[in-house]
């Protein structure tokens, strides 16, 4: 896609562009992983920073029959965009009182972790007028949402399947989330994953007909298939980035970042040795040097924690943060190399060509590269490009 000059004047102070061929491409590898399984592309966050509406109709485009979202405001925003019908919308973080109502207007699969939403459900379906879809979440050892084991479990399933007889919802799914799928062989992945098997067989006995079974997140679509059932739900993957170190890199898994984050020079300025750069000189400059201004700080995403550590391509060099990073800009240390003011910084991108990546800025920052793309303000325009 070209871009116009008055789109590229906008875009000069910084921009994150967005490779939605690139994402396409991701979706197709990952399906490849999972040939027996339905998937889905998580889009919560606005798609990790990348934007919710663009990537999810890309995703769709390359075979994905699912999204999923965090929120219900996330699923109903994307319902809104006109989304091929056919598409399935999953939503799964909910709270007492949530919009139940719109969610089954909708269509939207709605996860279920405890009775106090089981209720609320079937009394908005009952207002409604047509049944909800309801997924039933199983805690197999994450223990964050989800229903326990035992009693808790039988008592959902049960109550969820006198609703089903009285019309009041359908339940389309049961699922699960690995703890530590991205640590490669951890003693508690065979935990949950015998634990979801078993209470996925409990519910199936008592009468449950569920369209999917899903526990898979990225890694484990990526390194575990025992565990892709019928449905793998892959976020971090679908934009390139590789759920650890521990599982691979990108290119182990022919997946391809699709961010490219970068700024314009702000100004170009030579200052002499021992000269203390921004807030609290915890960088002073060993000799006479050119220091480069980066016009991107922690406002627009960008972590205070790499202040003296996060890497910059700059005229073809990797540079360093030098001192802190401040709220809208922070400096790099140019070693005496006088670029013009305008030139671009590249702070990350796939890395195929010399820039740093978003794992590189994850180690600098001490965090995981799932923040660093993600916490990417709206600050900063996404570029959609190769759509």
């Amino acid at each position: 896609m070209s871009e116009t000059a008055a789109q590229w004047a906008a875009t000069r102070r910084a921009r994150a562009e967005i490779d939605l061929v690139a994402l396409g491409a991701n979706v197709r590898a990952l399906r490849e992983r999972a040939p027996g399984a339905a998937l889905m592309a998580v889009v919560k966050s606005d798609a990790y920073g990348h934007g919710a509406i663009p990537c999810a109709r890309a995703a769709v485009a390359a075979g994905a029959t699912w999204l999923g979202t965090a929120t219900p405001q996330e699923a109903l925003a994307l319902r809104a965009a006109g989304l091929p019908d056919d598409v399935r919308i999953m939503c799964w973080l909910w709270t007492p009182g949530g919009p139940w109502r719109e969610a089954i207007e909708a269509d939207l699969d709605v996860s279920v972790s405890a009775m106090w939403a089981l209720k609320e459900v079937g009394e908005a379906a009952r207002r409604t007028g047509r049944p909800a879809r309801v997924q039933l979440k199983a805690d197999t050892g994450l223990g964050r949402n989800g229903c326990q084991p035992g009693e808790d479990w039988a008592e959902l399933v049960r109550e969820a399947l006198r609703a089903e007889r009285e019309g009041l919802l359908r339940v389309t799914g049961l699922w699960s989330h690995f703890a530590c799928a991205d640590e490669p062989g951890h003693p508690s992945i065979a935990v949950q994953l015998a634990r979801f098997r078993e209470m996925t067989e409990y519910a199936e006995q008592q009468g449950v007909r569920p369209d999917v079974r899903h526990i898979a997140n990225s890694p484990a679509t990526l390194t575990l298939p025992e565990a892709h059932f019928d449905l793998v739900r892959c976020g971090i993957a679908v934009y390139g980035v590789s759920p650890s170190p521990e599982v691979g890199t990108p290119a182990d898994f022919g997946l391809r970042p699709v961010m490219t984050l970068s700024a314009s020079l702000a100004l170009v300025k030579q200052v002499p040795g021992g000269h203390g750069v921004s807030y609290g000189h915890h960088y002073t400059t060993p000799g006479a040097t050119t220091l480069g201004l980066v016009p991107l700080g922690y406002a627009d995403g960008i972590p205070r924690h790499a202040s003296s550590t996060g890497p910059v391509l700059v005229d073809g060099k990797w540079r360093t943060v030098a001192g802190r990073v401040a709220m809208d800009q922070f400096v790099v240390d140019l070693g005496g190399d006088r670029p013009e003011p305008g030139a671009r910084a590249v702070l990350f991108g796939p890395g195929d060509r010399g820039e740093p990546t978003a794992e590189d800025w994850a180690q600098a920052a001490g965090t995981i590269a799932y923040e660093i793309v993600t916490r990417i303000g709206t600050r900063v325009p996404r570029v959609y490009v190769n759509e």
